[in-house]
């Protein structure tokens, strides 16, 4: 039901479905409330959390998967390079933390953290804070780790949370879809606030008649790199890496996904020349033994951020496919900038 609903939510908001449309009111009402609610954090009629450090947020203005997360592990690579000590810090969606905030750790498991945060803390090795409440989960992470530097996951609209540097990631090929706002449009704020941010960070080809207006000097290109596939079954370093020609063999192959967009993981097994079957599942799906049973015995490809959910569990057979981020341009000398801005002011952009 969940996925039959979000396939005619995609079509109204990215193909020419007009069902939505009776609902504009909704929509300018949305708009309304969410200018009305920005405005007063940024007047001081709500207070606003600042933290002592720089604070990176990686946000959209869209629902769904636009790629934050390939960024931010591209960000903390690139900020360690130059010295920097990144931390991040995610709502969690999807776990239920014993408590919040909550520093991820080395036995956490999906169930708790969700599945991004902890994909990001296995993968990054830097210090990960869970908490609905942004500001809460800065101030967690500053006093227990050494962090200097705070790199939000997603969070654009968290505007409790001051913060140095905002970078907008955006699906080249969907854009802002019919550009309204929700519910009949995916857009979780205008269009104008685009021109508000320090970057937007095109994933792909700027395809979408949406984009076009975006001025080129602030727009910035992302590719997403698979890597090799790895076993769902032995996680250890020295695990081999699967071949494509080690996937075709199988019998009976099926990629499945419950990511934000599941057709981008699956055109990228076709561009590498897979040939499998595919399923969709709603994003962040918590998967059950039902779901694997359904599979009827299939080998198994899918997302990272599945993998945390599904390694371990029984009939889990397959692989997984870890990806990278490929940033064009001089997106980290703006970041770079920002920082340095931040360090002779001591003062977040808002």
């Amino acid at each position: 039901m969940r996925n039959r609903l979000q396939s005619l939510l995609n079509h109204a908001w990215y193909g020419r479905g007009r069902w939505l449309w009776p609902l504009f009111f909704l929509s300018a009402l949305f708009g309304i409330l969410a200018q009305r609610r920005r405005q007063q954090f940024l007047q001081g009629q709500k207070p606003v959390y600042r933290a002592p450090v720089p604070v990176i947020m990686v946000g959209n203005i869209t629902v769904g998967g636009t790629g934050k997360t390939p960024l931010t592990l591209w960000l903390v690579k690139q900020l360690q390079a130059r010295g920097y000590r990144p931390g991040i810090v995610s709502r969690g969606y999807g776990g239920q933390a014993p408590h919040y905030p909550h520093l991820i750790g080395s036995n956490d498991t999906a169930a708790i953290t969700g599945d991004e945060p902890l994909m990001l803390a296995r993968r990054s090795g830097v210090p990960v804070v869970i908490d609905p409440d942004r500001s809460a989960a800065v101030q967690a992470l500053l006093q227990q780790t050494d962090c200097n530097l705070v790199i939000s996951d997603d969070g654009l609209q968290h505007y409790r949370l001051g913060r140095t540097l905002e970078l907008v990631v955006m699906d080249g090929s969907r854009g802002l879809g019919n550009g309204e706002l929700l519910p009949v449009g995916p857009l979780r704020e205008p269009a104008t606030r685009l021109q508000e941010v320090d970057a937007v960070v095109v994933n792909g080809s700027a395809d979408h008649p949406s984009l076009y207006a975006l001025p080129a000097a602030r727009r910035h290109s992302l590719r997403i790199v698979p890597g090799p596939f790895r076993s769902l079954q032995d996680q250890s370093e020295a695990s081999a890496d699967a071949s494509i020609d080690t996937l075709q063999r199988e019998p009976r192959l099926m990629a499945i996904a419950g990511i934000g967009h599941p057709q981008r993981f699956f055109d990228t097994l076709t561009q590498m020349g897979i040939q499998c079957e595919t399923r969709a599942f709603p994003d962040h799906h918590a998967y059950t033994a039902a779901d694997i049973a359904s599979l009827n015995g299939a080998a198994i490809l899918t997302t990272e951020k599945d993998a945390v959910k599904l390694q371990g569990m029984v009939g889990v057979r397959g692989w997984y496919l870890p990806v990278d981020a490929e940033v064009q341009g001089d997106l980290i000398d703006v970041i770079i900038a920002g920082l340095q801005r931040f360090e002779q002011s001591r003062q977040h952009r808002y």
